[in-house]
């Protein structure tokens, strides 16, 4: 009997032949052609993938991915991911979502999503604006931001994702950006790779209406000293000629130079299991006045293990059947019953 061999799949088996209909320039480009180049090496069939998204420009991902997908309803793709896994335990899924889809309308189905731990990856492009309906401020969207909803400026505080995600009780939280193509593989590596609820929220860049909002990071001449990338058993190091380190003065970060009174060794290092550190690390912007000016970090802030969602509901099923032919009466009428004389 001949061997069945298993066909080499390269990033052009999982492109359609849909014409890809995002603004020239928009940051939605760089993260279809990562998500793309690491599909292939994850050894997973084609059809055993799914990719679900809700309502937004982040959310026409599903035709351009040669897998299965479904384009959904607006803030409802963490729900439809959540049953489609519980049904079919062993696909891959993958939500596509912005900031406005899956931190406002879909705030809610997100964080019990997290907090429930299914074996999903949940991808938040976060532009800080509304992008497919031209321009109003998103839960993202920094204050006094003025758009068409906000002429006179934003007055809502906004939402810090990362932060969000660990509040909700997340095992997987990381952050990258659009125009940084390897970190970004690499985080989507680790999505994939967690058993249980992955966070990756992705900065990506809106040309149209809301450019610029992440240049601080992603330019060559300020992103040396503006982010801090997070290793794992690593010292947090940064700056142009990584002299610059962060240390923890009780629970506060502070920045100092390496060779000025401090050492590699006096510098905070970098543990992914710490749930009190990560909550710190995802602080790290809300307060520009803090001494020093922080960079903000991308990487990889909290990973821990809890048992999947779907995994409990099965052994729940299989003990339940095993104790006892299921009773659709006795089910209906439950515990609680009464006799009225």
């Amino acid at each position: 009997m001949s061997e069945v061999l298993t066909p080499t799949l390269t990033a052009k088996d999982f492109a359609t032949d849909q014409e890809v209909r995002w603004c020239p320039g928009c940051g939605d480009y760089s993260i279809l052609a990562q998500v793309q180049r690491i599909m292939p090496g994850l050894g997973i069939p084609k059809e055993n993938i799914v990719f679900i998204s809700g309502i937004g420009c982040s959310s026409r991902f599903p035709y351009y991915m040669n897998t299965y997908g479904m384009h959904s309803i607006h803030g409802r793709a963490t729900a439809i991911a959540s049953g489609l896994k519980a049904a079919r335990p062993e696909l891959s899924v993958w939500i596509v979502s912005g900031d406005g889809d899956s931190l406002s309308i879909g705030g809610n189905h997100t964080i019990h999503l997290l907090r429930r731990n299914l074996d999903v990856n949940l991808l938040v492009f976060n532009n800080q604006i509304y992008g497919l309906t031209k321009g109003q401020y998103s839960p993202t969207s920094e204050e006094n931001k003025i758009t068409k909803s906000t002429p006179f400026g934003s007055i809502d505080h906004p939402f810090n994702p990362a932060a969000l995600a660990l509040g909700a009780d997340a095992t997987f939280v990381a952050r990258t950006m659009d125009r940084d193509p390897k970190h970004m593989q690499a985080m989507l590596l680790r999505t994939n790779a967690h058993k249980g609820a992955s966070f990756l929220e992705i900065y990506q860049n809106c040309n149209i209406f809301n450019d610029g909002a992440f240049e601080v990071f992603t330019e060559k001449s300020s992103k040396p000293n503006e982010t801090l990338f997070l290793e794992q058993g690593k010292p947090l190091i940064f700056g142009a000629e990584n002299n610059k380190g962060l240390r923890l003065d009780g629970f506060k970060p502070q920045v100092v130079t390496i060779g000025e009174g401090y050492s590699v060794d006096d510098l905070w290092v970098h543990d992914e299991r710490d749930i009190y550190k990560a909550q710190i690390l995802t602080r790290i912007f809300d307060d520009p006045s803090i001494e020093g000016h922080l960079p903000r970090p991308f990487g990889v802030f909290y990973e821990t293990d809890r048992p999947c969602y779907e995994e409990m509901m099965k052994l729940q099923l299989e003990d339940a059947i095993a104790r006892k032919a299921p009773d659709l009466n006795a089910l209906l009428r439950g515990k609680e019953t009464w006799t009225v004389q």
